[in-house]
C-alpha cells in the first residue's frame, strides 16, 4: 500500500508525514508532544485528566489547534494506548511456550499496575500501532514452535489479553471499594463470613461447598506482586490452551 493511500489516522500512529512541509516558522506542536503530555496527565491524575481541552491548557494552546495533529478524542485514547504500551526490553528465554507465554502475560499485568488506566482505555479497534504490534509479535512467537494455525494463535493472545485486561480492571475496581487499609486477604474473609450467615447448603449446595472449601483467599507460596486470581485464572487458561497444542501435534 503506497504511503499516500494510508488514513491519516495510521500515518499520525506510525509517526509518518501526514501533510507536506510548510514554510514558515515551524509549529512547536506535533503528535508526539500531544500524546506524550496526554499521558503524562494520565499517569498523574488518571484516564480522566487526558482530555483534548485538559491537553491543550497544559500546552497553553487552544484546544482547536490540537486537531491538526490528533483527529478527534478517540484518536487520542488510541495513541495514547499505543505509545504507553512500550514492551518491555528482551530478557529471559522462556524454555517452551508455555513458560513464554505467562512471562508475556505476567509482563502486562505489570504494565497495567504501572499505569492502571491503559487497561480503562475503550477497545475502539483491533491492535495497530508498533507497540501494539510489538507485543502481538513476540505472542505469535512464543506459539510459532506448535501446530497451531495463525488464527488459532491470534485467538489464544486475544484471550489471553483480554484476561489480563480484565483482571486488573477488576483488580482496580475492587481496591477502590474495600475500606481504607483492607487488603484482598481481609476483604475475601469478611466477604465469606458475612454470606455464611445468608448462604445455606440446602438453597446454595454448591456455593456453599466452596465457602466451607476455603477457596477464598490469598495462596502463601504465590507472588505477593501478582495477583492470585489472576494467576489461577492465567494457569487454566494455559491448561486449556495445552490441550488444543496437544491435538493439534496428532497425527
Amino acid at each position: 500500500m503506497a504511503n499516500t493511500a494510508l488514513p491519516a489516522f495510521f500515518r499520525r500512529l506510525w509517526r509518518l508525514p501526514t501533510d507536506p512541509p510548510s514554510r514558515g516558522r515551524k509549529s512547536t506542536l506535533d503528535v508526539d508532544v500531544v500524546v506524550d503530555t496526554a499521558i503524562r496527565l494520565a499517569d498523574r491524575d488518571g484516564l480522566e485528566a487526558a482530555t483534548l481541552p485538559k491537553v491543550a491548557k497544559e500546552l497553553n494552546v487552544t484546544a482547536m489547534s490540537l486537531y491538526r495533529h490528533i483527529g478527534s478524542k478517540h484518536e487520542l485514547l488510541l495513541l495514547m494506548m499505543d505509545a504507553a504500551s512500550e514492551p518491555p526490553p528482551a530478557g529471559q528465554v522462556a524454555s517452551g511456550w508455555r513458560e513464554g507465554l505467562r512471562l508475556w502475560a505476567h509482563d502486562l499485568w505489570f504494565l497495567y499496575q504501572k499505569r492502571p488506566w491503559l487497561p480503562q482505555v475503550p477497545v475502539y479497534r483491533a491492535p495497530s500501532g508498533p507497540h501494539q504490534m510489538a507485543w502481538l509479535e513476540r505472542g505469535f512467537s512464543q506459539l510459532a514452535s506448535t501446530k497451531l494455525t495463525s488464527k488459532e494463535v491470534l485467538a489464544a493472545l486475544t484471550l489471553l489479553s483480554g484476561f489480563v485486561r480484565h483482571s486488573a480492571l477488576l483488580q482496580r475496581e475492587l481496591e477502590e471499594g474495600r475500606e481504607s487499609g483492607q487488603d484482598q486477604a481481609e476483604s475475601e474473609r469478611e466477604y465469606g463470613e458475612a454470606l455464611n450467615f445468608v448462604i445455606s447448603n440446602e438453597q446454595f449446595p454448591h456455593i456453599s461447598t466452596m465457602f466451607t472449601s476455603e477457596a477464598l483467599g490469598a495462596d502463601p507460596d504465590q507472588d505477593d506482586d501478582l495477583n492470585h486470581d489472576f494467576i489461577d485464572g492465567l494457569e487454566l487458561i494455559l491448561d486449556g490452551l495445552a490441550v488444543r497444542i496437544d491435538n493439534a501435534s496428532q497425527p
